[in-house]
């Protein structure tokens, strides 16, 4: 570095550091330049351009034009009041740019002295540098002059907002006034309507208690009939009905045994004496009776020396079809055998002795609407006990519940369940064909190949109608329900 050149230096450092320490800004919002072409000041675009004051009073006065319309008088009051409290920052703002701006002349100006004293004293190239700092100099005055001139334009725009805020504020409080009048009438007529509604319960108890003996009166009087219809309907009374009614069914059961065995009886002497005549079918020809074999000598031989086999003989067509399993001398009908006739053939060597029920088997009385009222139902429970299951007694005389559903049958007793099948075509269902005074009651049950049961009923009524509500949802679903070897049916 030349001698020339470490000159200048020293005098630049003289010369600017003390303005420039004795400088303070008040805002860092300075804009960058560089000299361009031609010594012109040009500003740099790296950074976003800060929004003007006339954008900014723009934007807002277009947003409280836009949200007038739905904000509460209230909200518009108070957002009016914070428009107004913005243009007074706003304004603040302007007229510490004012001061800034004024500063900054100052500086510039300080900065052109100290340049032009530094231009006399040096010479060649360090005064061709000095003269384009002046001009870099008197560039930033013309454009701060011109940023002066639109912030002249933007306070008139605030004043402008400033003035327009303060009408819309007013005419926001005077709305609020009117609301605040029409909510004060509001709330007077509704305390005359609830003093209107308080006068009218006042007269209403009033009236009340001038009625209130009568209505004791009357009140007693509907106790007393309350009184009257419940001894009508005394349980006694019930159990009376129910006796007389049992009474009455055991009547009809002995009247109906005496006319089938007159009818047997006439049927025989139609026929003759022979031997077949000297057994029969005693019992209730009808679903829900027990049948057993009868002899009607004491010079025959004893029903337990004979093989016996039990049929179904058709109405229509007569064929005979056996019931598998029914080899004893008591039969107890199932729904299958209502409308057929019952025949059997009681074999000692080479002899058959046939005997016949003396007409089809007759439908139990009511079991067939007890049905259809279960069968609007999705599922049916019925109390049962366990006699034999898979072929051998069961111990247990507790009480489970068989579930006759739509689609499946099930056996529990609480939580545990024996058993739980959808209808299936190794489901088998049918009354016990064997002997015993419960034989009515007893349904045999094999749930799948590999699980039975024995099951006994409450009623033979209950069992009818399980077997028929059984046989009838497995119909809906395609599958016959019917005992082992039961063709006919299927």
């Amino acid at each position: 570095m030349t001698r020339v050149s470490r000159d200048f230096v020293t005098m630049r450092k003289d010369a600017v550091l003390p303005v420039s320490a004795d400088v303070i800004f008040h805002s860092s919002r300075f804009s960058n330049y560089k000299i361009g072409s031609n010594y012109q000041v040009v500003e740099l675009k790296d950074h976003p351009k800060a929004l003007s004051v006339k954008e900014v009073v723009a934007r807002e006065t277009a947003h409280l034009l836009d949200q007038q319309n739905r904000l509460s008088v209230r909200d518009l009051a108070s957002k009016f009041e914070k428009g107004l409290a913005a243009a007074a920052k706003l304004s603040d703002e302007a007229r510490l740019r004012d001061a800034a701006s004024l500063e900054k002349h100052v500086l510039l100006k300080k900065l052109r002295d100290a340049l032009e004293a530094l231009r006399g004293r040096v010479v060649g190239r360090n005064k061709d540098g000095v003269e384009e700092a002046i001009s870099m100099v008197e560039a930033l005055a013309v454009q701060l002059t011109q940023r002066e001139g639109e912030l002249v334009q933007e306070k008139s725009e605030v004043k402008k907002l400033t003035t327009f805020i303060k009408q819309a504020s007013e005419d926001a409080k005077k709305l609020v006034d009117e609301e605040r009048a029409f909510a004060r009438t509001e709330i007077e007529n509704a305390r005359a309507a609830v003093q209107r509604v308080e006068e009218a319960l006042q007269e209403y108890e009033e009236m009340s208690r001038a009625s209130g003996k009568q209505d004791v009166e009357e009140l007693m009087k509907e106790v007393q009939e309350a009184r009257r219809i419940k001894m009508l309907h005394q349980p006694s009374k019930v159990m009376d009905m129910e006796h007389e009614l049992q009474a009455l069914r055991v009547q009809l059961a002995e009247k109906s045994k005496h006319s089938i065995l007159l009818q047997k009886e006439l049927a025989m002497r139609k026929r003759g004496e022979n031997a077949q005549n000297l057994y029969g079918i005693d019992g209730i020809e009808a679903l829900g009776s027990y049948l057993e074999i009868q002899p009607y000598s004491t010079d025959v031989p004893d029903i337990s020396v004979f093989s016996i086999q039990w049929y179904r003989l058709g109405c229509e067509n007569g064929k005979r079809e056996p019931i598998s399993g029914a080899m004893k001398p008591a039969y107890a009908p199932e729904p299958f055998d209502v409308g057929q006739i019952l025949q059997a053939d009681m074999t000692l060597g080479v002899e058959t002795v046939t005997v016949t029920t003396t007409g089809p088997i007759d439908p139990a009385a009511g079991l067939g609407n007890y049905v259809e009222a279960l069968v609007r139902r999705h599922e049916t429970e019925f109390n049962v006990v366990i006699v034999q299951m898979n072929g051998s007694d069961h111990p247990s005389q507790s009480i489970h519940v068989l579930h006759v559903g739509k689609m499946r049958m099930k056996l529990c007793k609480g939580k545990t369940t024996l058993a739980k099948e959808y209808y299936s075509t190794s489901m088998q269902l049918c009354g016990v064909r064997g002997g015993g005074n419960a034989a009515a009651q007893a349904a045999f049950w094999q749930a799948k190949e590999g699980l039975s049961f024995v099951l006994a009923f409450e009623t033979e009524r209950e069992r009818n109608a399980a077997i028929m509500l059984a046989r009838r949802f497995s119909f809906d679903c395609n599958i016959t329900l019917a005992g082992p070897d039961d063709r006919a049916a299927l």
